[in-house]
């Protein structure tokens, strides 16, 4: 994990059990720049949504400490801590309409009537909601709720937001259309964000960088095109994105390389990740993408044939699924334009990768 010199917020050998026996976070070292936008990423249960909460002060962690610009929160109520936050459910108060819901932050705090009315306005009209004032929660749409919801954390210019499944609650379209809206917003604003989902797609989509959480463990904290290009271990390989498994025993390795025996019997040259050397199990991780079907013989490292069991159209691209090194769940994408490759159940072909695509893992 890339260290970062004073950090806005910190966790330092957190950990957190609900009942004294089991730790749902474990032993938590996070930083987090100021103006980031941090993705905690994971399946249910991974811990993420908790970090969330005890960094906003609705959980105490059971050991550790959490700094906020420099100092402890732990002895600090949630509303004393200056956190704008955004749940799924929205929190909208059904009696206020849009205007009294976004300004209520700023009535608690004492702000006069003139700078709410300001500060109100300023915060619609950046969620483009300006025309929608009067109304109240219930006559609104699930997307135009959010945006309320966005508004009412972002009014009193907090320097750090939280969201806790923000959009899991919106249409896949609305739901696409917000992840950018929030990414411009954050981009305007500056503020830092740290943002909890188990949707890949949001993650690599808005992160700076991405925080991939299990059983309470940071597995990989990285950009997202690293995270996704180079997973460091089997699970990391297996959640973000789409992507092949090969089991098998390492033969040798050479240099950054190693030579897998697939469990069927087939050769295969791949970068050696993290593997416990000759003799040791390994899961090779390939992405369907990085694959050619019937390449030139001796271009690429790994050659070998394959049937077509299954063709669907996508659109943008072509999804086979081929039995290949004896799996019959076997992916590969074929990029839909003018000379794509037309491939039919049943058909006999070669595909070929690099060494460099196939990461060599932990078994």
């Amino acid at each position: 994990m890339a260290e970062i010199t004073d950090p806005f917020v910190r966790f330092q050998n957190v950990q957190k059990s609900y009942d004294g026996e089991t730790l749902v976070v474990k032993n938590l070292q996070l930083d987090i720049a100021k103006g980031e936008f941090l993705t905690l990423l994971g399946p249910s249960g991974s811990g993420k949504t908790t970090c969330l909460m005890m960094l906003a002060g609705f959980e105490s962690p059971t050991h550790g400490e959490i700094m906020l610009d420099g100092h402890p929160i732990h002895n600090v109520p949630p509303h004393k801590r200056g956190i704008g936050m955004v749940f799924q459910n929205y929190a909208l108060f059904p009696h206020m309409t849009v205007t009294e819901n976004v300004g209520y932050p700023l009535k608690v705090r004492g702000i006069g009537r003139n700078e709410m009315a300001r500060r109100v306005d300023r915060a619609l009209t950046m969620v483009e909601l300006g025309h929608l004032g009067g109304r109240r929660p219930a006559q609104l749409s699930g997307g135009q709720q959010q945006r309320v919801a966005l508004a009412r954390a972002l009014v009193f210019e907090p320097a750090l937001v939280l969201l806790d499944e923000p959009l899991g609650a919106l249409d896949k379209n609305l739901r696409e259309q917000m992840q950018y809206e929030l990414k411009h917003i954050h981009a305007t604003l500056g503020v830092t964000m740290v943002y909890v989902t188990h949707d890949q797609t949001e993650a690599l989509t808005m992160s700076d960088r991405i925080a991939v959480f299990d059983d309470g463990i940071i597995q990989q904290l990285d950009e997202p095109s690293t995270l996704y290009e180079e997973p460091s271990n089997a699970f990391v390989a297996q959640f973000i994105g789409e992507n092949n498994r090969l089991l098998g025993t390492v033969e040798s390795v050479d240099g950054t390389d190693c030579i897998v025996q697939t469990d069927n019997g087939d050769p295969i040259r791949a970068l050696n990740v993290r593997t416990t050397g000759p003799g040791g199990r390994t899961l090779m991780s390939l992405r369907p993408e990085r694959i050619s079907i019937n390449p030139n013989p001796g271009s690429m490292p790994n050659i070998l044939p394959a049937e077509v069991l299954e063709v669907i159209y996508v659109g943008d691209h072509i999804r086979s699924r081929m039995s290949v090194c004896g799996r019959d769940d076997f992916i590969v994408k074929v990029p839909n334009w003018a000379g794509h490759v037309h491939l039919r159940r049943g058909e006999k072909v070669e595909i070929g990768w690099f060494a460099s695509d196939c990461r060599a893992l932990d078994a």
